[in-house]
């Protein structure tokens, strides 16, 4: 049997708005991030899932209830965060934001590289293996979780991840679909 995943970034955060890269840094969403979050309610009444896991950070842990809270379980999950940019959580997204091709294999000072992200998701993929087979689950997080599963489930490079990514294309969507077998 396959896990079906369907993926759901969080609402747009009052750091979004100010272009600052939040990583670790527990940031809260904004009017627009909390619009953003009721809406999609509907935009995927149609979808029917077992399970909800979202990161641990207040943005995720806040979209998930607005959209799925009474109607599927959710499961905040540590793995499940955004890259930790160490030093630069919380600063400008023109610095951080030219880093992160760069912070593939090495870390960020006094934080993580984007294949620590890749072995997180790997390690949550493999949870979800042994408890959730035949499921389908959303996962409500970030930015890095989401390259990490383009490259561990659709076969990208990290480099096609980043450049095809939809915050770059501006083709943002209601859940982008994964399968685990």
């Amino acid at each position: 049997m396959a896990i079906k995943i369907t993926y759901f970034v969080h609402g747009t955060t009052t750091d979004n708005e100010k272009e600052i890269s939040s990583g670790w840094f527990d940031v809260g969403l904004s009017e627009l991030g909390v619009k953003q979050s009721i809406d999609l309610r509907d935009k995927i009444k149609d979808k029917k899932f077992d399970i909800v896991f979202c990161s641990d950070l207040k943005r995720a842990i806040d979209s998930a209830k607005l959209t799925f809270e009474g109607i599927v379980p959710i499961i905040p999950d540590a793995r499940l965060r955004e890259c930790n940019y160490g030093k630069y959580n919380a600063k400008p997204s023109s610095i951080v934001e030219p880093m992160q091709e760069k912070a593939i294999i090495e870390k960020f000072p006094d934080g993580e590289s984007y294949e620590d992200v890749k072995t997180r998701i790997a390690d949550f993929l493999d949870f979800l293996k042994q408890n959730y087979d035949g499921k389908s689950v959303a996962i409500v997080a970030h930015k890095a979780p989401q390259l990490a599963l383009d490259v561990l489930l659709k076969g990208k490079t990290w480099e096609d991840a980043f450049a095809e990514d939809w915050r770059k294309t501006k083709a943002w969507r209601p859940g982008w679909d994964y399968e685990v077998k």
